[in-house]
């Protein structure tokens, strides 16, 4: 390991002296070495006196060079070939990586200048040796070169790819050393790489990166659906896990709690924030991104997928000077980018836009975004507090978790602002119930409350394989359509495009309950939800699944995708006036028309 006996006498009292290990267990491995004629310092990692990882910093600093522990990402398959295997056991050398005309290589005696000499001869390139353990070498010596590693092709291809993901931020405050642009060069930072772009490039919004018996699952959550899209090398698991926590920010010695972290990269020619939040398993940490992309950022209310009548509520409601605004549904039903649309519709330079959030996901112009701060003591309680004293127009709340902060926002919405917040309920009625279940009394909820909009999220067809096609008549029952038995509806089969998934895309489902005055009554008295439902419904307003059944029948997507994400105990039958309009819509968009060549 060392480059001779005056190191190695060296390598134990330097270990000794910094406490690593006793004087007893040194003069235990010198006899057994005398034996032996083995390297000190792997003795002693063989009787677990000390860890490679201590061994190769302590050998490292005391030389002066950069060390490495050996793993797969740190090893380019192509410059392997330069010296080859009988070459490379001899020699006790691997080649890492090469940068320009510069091999970088992990010696076991990085000192030895004929060895050095060999290896120029050989590559023909100038080298840059590398620390590393003399059993750790021959270890991936024999793998590499014994076709024990399936890496060659996979990372050959993704060199080959025009990768486009750049940290905008530098990772280390201070000077690169040799051995972090080695790293940085590395094979891994390719895989990781595409990873994203391929998140990117598909739409995706969150990718899953998983430890699996045989290796690594890299999963994409598109249009709400986990997806298989890429299967990493056996054995790069780790490497992976740390590339990644690295560009978050994050602890990569710390493996057994969870982690969180943020970055911000440029892919395909845009900023893309990441979120990155690391957990253990049984088998490994897995990691999960959440990529928090602009361009798939719909603000425009228009396109979010309200249907005009539903849309034409939703505006009256937003339209009061003061009041409070629920966006109500589960995680992942696209609350926020309603609000977001809503803000984008009454933002404008005289009025002043004030949002908590936790996070601020996306950064909108002509509006001020507070991140809370629970680790501080910033959370939204205080942060409403301080926004009052602030002169706001409108606020913005992320979520309304507790008692004292609805109250803090009814009190707003009291005192003459227009505050939108989210909560979760299942339908638009049902925020009521949970308001009251917090503590706010009927009186001041029928005073402050202006509307309700209830969403879900619905996979749209593809366009590329849509077809018609005839639900069962159990799906028309559940649908409240018992009257369409024979019609026609459209349905995604599945190709390339969606991925056979039979969906691109998605769309909102909404239900918008404006707080008229009869609604105002009910709320006062304490009415209960069913008789708030039975109101609307007197009202002809239809509910979430009647809304999302309108889309099916005008073509948006399918009947079963509606069921799926609109799931009620006792859903009444669809009016006949709504589904008539529907299938005038649907008329309308399926006329032919004029192509444009």
């Amino acid at each position: 390991m060392s480059a001779g006996c005056k190191e190695k006498t060296r390598l134990g009292e330097l270990l000794v002296r910094e406490g690593i290990i006793t004087a007893e267990q040194l003069a235990s491995a010198i006899v057994a070495q005398s034996h032996s004629q083995r390297m000190l310092g792997e003795l002693l990692v063989e009787r677990q006196a000390l860890q490679p990882a201590t061994l190769v910093r302590v050998l490292a600093r005391s030389l002066g060079l950069p060390g490495v522990l050996l793993r797969h990402g740190l090893i380019d398959p192509k410059v392997f070939k330069l010296i080859g295997p009988d070459d490379a056991e001899r020699l006790k050398v691997l080649p890492l990586f090469k940068i320009r005309d510069t091999l970088t290589v992990a010696m076991a005696e990085p000192q030895s200048l004929p060895t050095i000499d060999r290896l120029r001869t050989l590559t023909n390139c100038r080298i840059r040796p590398v620390l590393a353990l003399e059993s750790n070498i021959i270890e991936f010596v024999k793998k590499y070169s014994g076709g024990g590693v399936n890496v060659d092709a996979f990372l050959t291809s993704l060199a080959e790819q025009d990768v486009e993901v750049v940290e905008r931020e530098s990772i280390d405050e201070g000077p690169q050393t040799d051995l972090d642009k080695f790293v940085n060069g590395s094979p891994i930072i390719n895989l990781v790489n595409v990873a994203m772009l391929t998140a990117v490039r598909d739409g995706a919004s969150d990718i899953h990166i998983e430890p699996d018996k045989r290796g690594t699952r890299i999963r994409y959550r598109i249009d709400g659906a986990l997806r298989d899209l890429m299967k990493p090398p056996v054995g790069m698991h780790a490497a992976v896990v740390s590339r990644i926590k690295v560009i978050g920010r994050m602890d990569i010695a710390e493996k057994r709690l969870p982690q969180e972290g943020r970055v911000r990269i440029i892919a395909e020619g845009r900023e893309i924030d990441l979120r990155v939040s690391s957990i253990p398993t049984l088998l490994g940490e897995k990691i999960v991104v959440r990529l928090l992309d602009k361009a798939n950022l719909r603000v425009k209310m228009s396109e979010l997928g309200f249907r005009d009548k539903t849309l034409a509520a939703f505006q009256r409601v937003l339209d009061s000077p003061h009041g409070f605004v629920l966006v109500t549904g589960p995680t992942g039903s696209g609350k926020t980018t309603t609000l977001y649309s809503a803000l984008d519709l009454l933002r404008s330079p005289e009025v002043n836009i004030v949002t908590v959030e936790d996070p601020v996901e996306y950064q909108l112009d002509l509006i001020n975004q507070i991140q809370v701060h629970d680790a501080v003591g910033f959370g939204f309680v205080r942060a409403l507090r301080s926004i009052l004293r602030q002169d706001p127009d409108i606020i913005m709340v992320g979520e309304i978790r507790d008692q004292e902060t609805a109250r803090v926002a009814m009190q707003a919405a009291l005192t003459g602002h227009l505050v939108l917040a989210t909560l979760h309920t299942n339908d638009a009625p049902s925020a009521v119930a949970r308001l009251e279940d917090m503590g706010i009394e009927p009186y001041l909820l029928s005073s402050a409350l202006s509307g309700v909009v209830a969403q879900r999220l619905a996979r749209t067809n593809c366009a590329a394989c849509a077809t018609k096609y005839f639900p069962s008549e159990q799906v028309l029952a559940d649908a409240g359509l018992t009257a369409q038995t024979g019609h026609p509806f459209r349905k995604g089969v599945g190709c390339r495009q969606c991925h056979e998934s039979g969906f691109k895309g998605r769309l909102g489902v909404y239900e918008v309950m404006e707080v008229t005055s009869d609604i105002k009554r009910l709320i006062h008295a304490g009415a209960a939800t069913h008789e708030l439902r039975e109101r609307l419904r007197r009202n002809d307003v239809l509910t979430l699944r009647q809304e999302g059944v309108l889309l099916a029948i005008e073509g948006k997507t399918c009947l079963e995708e509606i069921m799926r994400v609109t799931h009620v105990d006792d859903e009444p039958e669809m009016p006949q006036s709504a589904v008539s309009g529907a299938h005038s819509l649907e008329a309308q968009s399926a006329k032919p028309r004029r192509s444009a060549a």
